[in-house]
Parts: structure tokens; sequence; C-alpha cells
């Protein structure tokens, strides 16, 4: 039953925002400034308050007592694959989340990044959160966690920035991993084989361990293909051919031995998106969407374990 409102900001798809609901969270709003993104979670929960907008637009004061305000704030300025450039980056909105913050004053506050953010490099600027974060009255704590320890069948190691009042901090425990997820064979084997492809077992028996995260790239970089050399390297180890995201799953008069290409919809499945999830938008911005996606099953886990110190247990 849903007891607590939130305002999620830079939304995206969905992964977040379902793993909100799932852990009981309803949304006062959705915050996403790409107009695909948007559409597809329209698509999906027409009810929810979803707005086409940029988060430095956003009045926090129109949300004040909000019981959670979350998002997965952009990576580009701390991600090892660009510049690393942090608060000099103007696509850091970490700023605007903690004005947000200011205006809103929610009960709770969770934000992810990319792992990037954990490093030596950005030891000063966490601390800078922390220190600004005790001034408006909250205790807070960061956690790199692996979306693998939740189930899902990929690494993608994610850095959680959780913060509460004192309180209910002292209440809050950081989820427990759930124990071996399912492997990329054991997650896809369904979808290879729906359209009859005689190598379908073969292959699942050969992609016996978890993907590496997959890559969704940005607006101004990065098409419908696994992610760089290593990446698609990685890829190939499991038997997927990582240069590109095809149509459709392998049909019966496709040899044995074909290395395939992920689908739209297994590129879901491997960020923990349940199947009836749709997504608007052609191909690349479906996958870039999907590949940019913060893991539903990673994102309940740690709203449960929010909402279970908001409750008081």
């Amino acid at each position: 039953m849903t007891e607590f409102a939130c305002l999620e900001i830079c939304a995206g798809a969905g992964g977040q925002a379902l793993g909100l609901e799932q852990a009981g969270f309803s949304h006062s709003a959705a915050i996403e400034i790409d107009p695909d993104a948007c559409a597809t979670l329209r698509l999906n929960r027409p009810d929810w308050t979803t707005t086409e907008a940029d988060v430095r637009s956003v009045h926090g004061r129109d949300f004040r007592g909000v019981d959670l305000l979350a998002g997965g704030v952009p990576c580009p300025p701390f991600s090892t694959a660009g510049q690393q450039l942090g608060a000099d980056d103007e696509r850091d909105l970490f700023p605007e989340a903690l004005r947000l913050v200011r205006e809103a004053k929610p009960n709770a506050i969770m934000l992810e990044n990319v792992r990037g953010l954990a490093s030596d490099r950005f030891t000063d600027y966490r601390t800078s959160i922390i220190a600004q974060l005790e001034a408006l009255g909250y205790r807070a704590d960061w956690r790199l966690l692996q979306a693998a320890d939740f189930g899902v069948p990929q690494l993608r190691p994610r850095f959680i920035l959780v913060a509460l009042k004192p309180r209910a901090f002292g209440r809050f425990q950081w989820p427990l991993p759930l124990g071996d997820p399912p492997t990329v064979g054991e997650a896809l084997k369904d979808l290879m084989a729906h359209r009859g492809w005689p190598g379908a077992d073969r292959w699942a028996a050969g992609a016996d361990r978890v993907a590496p995260t997959l890559v969704g790239g940005s607006r101004k970089h990065g098409g419908p293909d696994l992610g760089p050399t290593r990446a698609r390297s990685e890829w190939l180890k499991l038997g997927v051919d990582g240069r590109g995201i095809a149509n459709s799953a392998p049909a019966d008069d496709d040899p044995v031995e074909l290395t395939p290409r992920l689908t739209l919809r297994m590129a879901a499945r491997i960020q923990g998106f349940p199947d009836d999830w749709k997504f608007a938008g052609l191909k690349t911005s479906t996958y870039r969407q999907i590949g940019n996606a913060f893991p539903p099953p990673v994102a309940s886990a740690i709203a449960r374990s929010i909402a279970d110190a908001l409750h008081g247990r």
C-alpha cells in the first residue's frame, strides 16, 4: 500500500521510478528533460504527473514536505568514459538537487550516479555534499552497490547517496545482497529461442555469467551498440555481437553457430525492467533510455530500506 510520496528528478525511462513504486512510493512528480523518456513514462504510468522540464526550472517549494527526493543525476561529470570535470561540468546537477532539498525539505534523499564519483579524485566533492546536507539537518552516507547483488544479470556498479533526518537515519540500513543473480544465458534464453532458433540452448550454456555494464551513451555520443571496444569484447565472450542492436531475435533458419545481437527487449531485461514495460521513441533513443536506466530491483531495494527507516522499523 502506498504510504509515501516522492519527487523524482532526471527520471529517464522509469527504472528508478518503477523501483520506488515497488517499494510503496507514489510520485508527486517525475521530472525529465528528454521528450522520448517522458513519453515512455506516460505510456506506462498515465496516472503519474510526468513533467518535461529542465531540473533548473523546477521549484522545490511546490513540493514542500514530500517524503523522498530521488533522482539519477547525469553521470558524464564523473564517468571514467569522459573528462571527469565534476563541478566544472555544466551537466553537474548535484547543486540543483541540493537546491531542491533546501526548498522542498523532504524527509529523505536518494541520488545515484556512476562508480567514478567514488574515486579519490572526488573526495572533496563528496565531502562538500555531505557537509551541505548536514547543514540542512540531514545525516548522509554514500555506498557503492552492484546491480548483480540484487538479482540483475549485470555488474553495473552504482554509487548511491542516501540522506535522512538524524532519527530516521539511525534506523536506516543499506540493503543486503540477495544472492547469486541469473546468468545472461538464464535471463535471455527464452527471448533468444522464441522464434525457433536452434542454437538457443547452446548459446545460453555459453553465456554463463552476468553481463558487463550496459552502456547507453548520450544524446551527443553513442548509438545503438553495446559500448566501446572493451565492452564489446566482454559481450563477445558471452556469445553476443555488441556492434549493434537487432530488430528481432534469431530465427529458426539461422545457423546454430550464430553470434546473435541483443534486441531492445533483451537489453531491457538485462537492466531489470519487466517485460511489460514499454518504451517510446526510435531505436537509438530507446536504447539510450534503457542503457542509462537505474535497474528497478536495485532502486526498489534501497527505497524499501528508506521506507523502513521512515516507518520507524
